[in-house]
């Protein structure tokens, strides 16, 4: 009989918990194989807390935010010896195959535990929606309607008051979540990673709104954009694990517009909220997918793979797809949204 074992790492996502779920009804249900949970990410695999899970652990779940399982950001080759330091638990507890849901990151560690030997398949997951290898991420599309509807209640105060109203939202390397819920949300400016911006073009955005009577503007901005020239955020500050933290350019980006057009600016930081909360009825039935397509990969032993969306289909790729660049917004799409900047 195999073992399954299943984790979750990195950053919360909506979703985790419909693909914990889906693997552990398919491999008791569909396979007749046994599942442990193993606790707060790639720590519960370097220390050995586990727990078995069961179908009827498992109900009620699908629409929780969070994961059951918790998270963590520590990794086995930052904080340990690689495979070395997850191998006691897998063997103390029997675990043939672990399912690894995770961003980049994570799966990464994923790809090089299974070059030393870790049966794995990925599960894709981040709000981001940059992952490689596949044409959506399930947790994407709760954060841009979370993102969104801040951004429908902020055009109304923004109009109340005649103030340009920057919102910043998550995305540390690629502006999918900036430019989907600024196009939904009918933000006037955009400002993404993918796409060098100048601040000097969008105050005239700003001052040509104004010029003809719209007294109100919503800039969208993703955190991992450039801070804007001689700005506070020269350099960023690192968490207890060492990874850089994003966060607060909009400030910056406020200040630099108040200064080149006078009109009165306020700023709104996302966060987390972007992160928590239940997932939409659109991410629950991606991750759901995912998650029974990871259960079927590992009860055949085809591992060393990921889970992928392409087209409508959900489909194996090779886990090593992990390590090609990130998916970068297209540019067609940041056009789209570019054509409403007036």
């Amino acid at each position: 009989m195999t073992v399954v074992g299943v984790l979750t790492a990195g950053g919360d996502c909506p979703g985790l918990n419909a693909v914990i779920r889906a693997v552990t009804a398919r491999i008791e249900g569909g396979h007749g194989s046994e599942v442990v949970g193993i606790l707060d990410g790639w720590e519960g695999l370097m220390t050995g807390r586990v727990r078995p899970l069961r179908r009827d652990d498992v109900r009620g779940i699908l629409g929780r935010g969070g994961t059951v399982l918790g998270t963590s950001r520590m990794d086995p080759y930052v904080h340990g010896d690689g495979y070395a330091s997850v191998r006691g638990t897998l063997e103390a507890h029997g675990i043939d195959v672990v399912v690894v849901v995770g961003g980049d990151g994570t799966l990464r560690t994923a790809r090089r535990l299974a070059e030393e030997g870790l049966p794995v398949v990925g599960v894709p997951k981040t709000i981001d929606n940059d992952i490689p290898g596949t044409d959506l991420c399930f947790g994407f599309d709760t954060a841009v309607q979370v993102a969104t509807d801040a951004i429908d209640r902020l055009v109304t105060t923004a109009e109340s008051h005649n103030r340009v109203v920057v919102v910043e939202v998550m995305g540390r390397t690629r502006g999918w979540i900036a430019t989907y819920a600024g196009i939904a949300g009918g933000a006037d400016a955009i400002l993404i990673p993918e796409v060098p911006y100048d601040l000097d073009e969008v105050a005239e955005i700003l001052r040509s709104r104004q010029r003809r009577g719209i007294r109100y503007s919503i800039v969208v901005v993703a955190e991992g954009i450039p801070p804007p020239p001689g700005s506070r955020a020269t350099t960023r500050p690192r968490d207890v694990f060492g990874f850089e933290r994003l966060g607060g350019v909009a400030y910056d980006v406020a200040a630099a517009l108040e200064e080149r057009t006078g009109f009165e600016t306020r700023v709104t930081v996302l966060g987390h909220l972007q992160r928590g909360g239940s997932p939409t009825a659109f991410d629950r039935v991606l991750a759901t997918r995912m998650g029974v397509h990871a259960a079927d990969l590992a009860a055949a032993g085809e591992t060393s793979t990921m889970v992928a969306l392409r087209g409508d289909e959900i489909v194996a790729v090779p886990l090593d797809r992990v390590d090609d660049e990130p998916r970068r917004v297209p540019f067609d799409r940041y056009d789209v949204a570019r054509t409403f900047f007036d």
